[in-house]
């Protein structure tokens, strides 16, 4: 009897800082179950490019859950929005005039780069969070991981080639931001608009939400855009990728008909 009173109080022993844990949560305190949520709609999940296509915007619709009305009131919840294109490998080049001619000398390969970035946000982000957890997040045109392919010396030039590349998406109209593109529209609900420029790519993109409190990240959510082209444009698109030795002699016929037509109608008699 004796050692089941032993086994019974040892277990008792083990089990009570658990269940002072549970009592002992203060008011307006919430359990990891009970945390600040997030959910996410787009206004449509397809874009479709035709040949007069000149951008569109995208609007976003969010809610937040399960959150601390204090908080809200004093507008310590930030949201961040983003629209991702498909990533793959992107190089820059270093051009130098060399016995007066232009011609590249130097190469960097970021690997796995979005080929398109437009960011919403409802304030600056260096007012809703540090670089450095926008860094560890990745959000944020200055903040997105460009890691080199390949051998990249003493890493000198590193900073030098991103800074060029991001310089160019953005001239491109490829990375854009907007920081107050996001709007609560009430208390708990809000909506953000993303610009989706002329030349967007193909390919499915996504739609990246981010919740900060206090300057803390909580929690994010994501959602897939398809771009894809429609009439002549697919239809060439298609025929390119999938019958390329037939589209191939099509467009040298094209061009040598196109030619002689042009030599006819333009002949001087």
């Amino acid at each position: 009897m004796t050692r089941l009173r032993l086994c019974l109080f040892l277990l008792f022993c083990l089990l009570l800082p658990g269940l002072a844990a549970a009592q002992m949560l203060l008011p307006g305190q919430s359990s990891e179950e009970e945390r600040e949520g997030l959910e996410i709609g787009t206004s449509t999940s397809e874009i479709a490019i035709s040949s007069d296509f000149r951008g569109a915007d995208l609007t976003i619709f969010g809610a937040l859950t399960n959150t601390d009305n204090l908080l809200l009131a004093v507008g310590q919840y930030d949201v961040v929005v983003v629209l991702e294109g498909p990533r793959e490998s992107a190089t820059v080049r270093r051009k130098e005039r060399v016995f007066g001619i232009w011609i590249n000398t130097e190469s960097m390969t970021f690997e796995g780069v979005p080929h398109s970035y437009s960011m919403s946000s409802s304030r600056s982000l260096d007012d809703v969070v540090t670089p450095l957890a926008l860094d560890d997040q990745g959000i944020g045109i200055d903040h997105i991981p460009l890691t080199p392919v390949g051998f990249v010396g003493d890493g000198s030039t590193l900073g030098e080639f991103r800074t060029a590349f991001r310089r160019l998406q953005q001239a491109g109209g490829l990375y854009e931001r907007d920081p107050t593109g996001v709007r609560f529209v009430s208390s708990n609900l809000f909506k953000a608009t993303l610009r989706l420029p002329a030349n967007i790519p193909n390919g499915v993109h996504t739609v990246r939400a981010y919740l900060f409190k206090s300057g803390v990240f909580v929690t994010q959510r994501s959602v897939p855009l398809r771009v894809i082209k429609t009439g002549i444009e697919q239809t060439i698109t298609d025929a390119a990728h999938e019958r390329p030795v037939p589209y191939g002699l099509f467009a040298v016929l094209l061009a040598v008909v196109t030619g002689w037509g042009a030599s006819i109608v333009f002949r001087k008699d």
